[in-house]
């Protein structure tokens, strides 16, 4: 179990023997016979240290909503690997609300003149003039990537008076709220396109230019999934050439985000160091439920498992 952590992770299971360990240093030789790992937050190298030498594995759980750091270590196949999906679910959401209304209301801007002691008159001047591209009511919200997240974040912008869609794998209605399956048929329409998408081979780079160009001018983007789901030099030049109003950004594809990237210096662009999930919610009822789940039905008995 994870070690020197902020939060309360507490188990005792009949029949488990638990040890703690910090989770960004090496899993020590002494536990390295152990039939299951939970992580949180640990570097790449740390997770692929424990795949090399945990050669007793048979389950990782991760306390991360996105599994694809296990998934990348490179855990023998026979592995099952479990996601933290749920434990983030109001922080994310909490977090991409506040990106986008910042987005919205251009507090980017309004903090800039701030710290050049300036009092920003034209920003009111220029509500006034089209008031509809500074506020969430009647704004069409798409969220790409329609999952927990999107249960909780939905109803928040819908109470703002946002129409929200979703998009995802399969169409209909969920959680209320109407889904389709392509970005195409909703970005031409989209003020605020928000991303909640994980890190896969299918969702790399796909916020690219060509989804990019299919939105309208004033539309912004808000990103609080995965940092490899966007093509960074694409979003940057539609930035810099004002075929984007606007976007917020908590996940970069490479981070720490590098002290050359463009990304720093783009126009209208808020980033955020990667804090929307904080700490997992819950994490201690969770694992236990978990263990027990593993102990009584095996992999078959636990939540969210993922595929490889």
């Amino acid at each position: 179990m994870p070690g020197n952590a902020p939060f309360d992770l507490t188990i005792d299971v009949p029949g488990v023997e638990v040890a703690r360990y910090v989770m960004r240093d090496p899993v020590p030789e002494e536990h390295t016979g152990a039939d299951a790992l939970v992580t949180w937050s640990s570097p790449q190298r740390v997770l692929e240290d424990a795949a090399r030498r945990m050669t007793r594995l048979r389950w990782v759980q991760t306390l991360n909503a996105g599994p694809d750091q296990a998934l990348a270590a490179g855990f023998a196949p026979d592995v099952v690997i479990s996601s933290g999906r749920s434990l983030h679910d109001a922080t994310v959401a909490e977090h991409t609300l506040a990106l986008v209304l910042a987005s919205v209301r251009r507090l980017d801007r309004t903090l800039a003149a701030q710290r050049e002691h300036v009092w920003d008159r034209d920003l009111g001047k220029e509500q006034a003039q089209d008031e509809a591209r500074f506020t969430l009511r009647g704004a069409r919200v798409t969220i790409w990537g329609f999952g927990s997240i999107a249960a909780v974040l939905a109803p928040l912008l819908a109470a703002l008076g946002a129409r929200v869609t979703g998009v995802a794998s399969s169409a209909g209605e969920r959680y209320g709220f109407p889904v389709v399956t392509s970005i195409d048929e909703v970005a031409p329409t989209t003020d605020v396109l928000i991303s909640l998408l994980p890190a896969t081979e299918a969702t790399h780079h796909v916020l690219d230019a060509r989804v990019l160009g299919l939105l309208p001018a004033h539309a912004r983007f808000v990103n609080a999934g995965r940092g490899a789901t966007v093509d960074e030099e694409a979003l940057v030049g539609a930035l810099r050439d004002g075929t984007l109003a606007g976007a917020a950004l908590d996940v970069t594809e490479t981070e720490p985000l590098p002290e050359g990237s463009p990304l720093w210096d783009a126009p209208h662009l808020i980033l955020t160091p990667h804090v929307a999930g904080g700490r997992p919610q819950g994490a201690a009822g969770f694992v236990t439920e978990q263990l027990r789940s593993w102990l009584a039905d095996g992999a078959a008995g636990l939540r969210n498992v993922v595929a490889r």
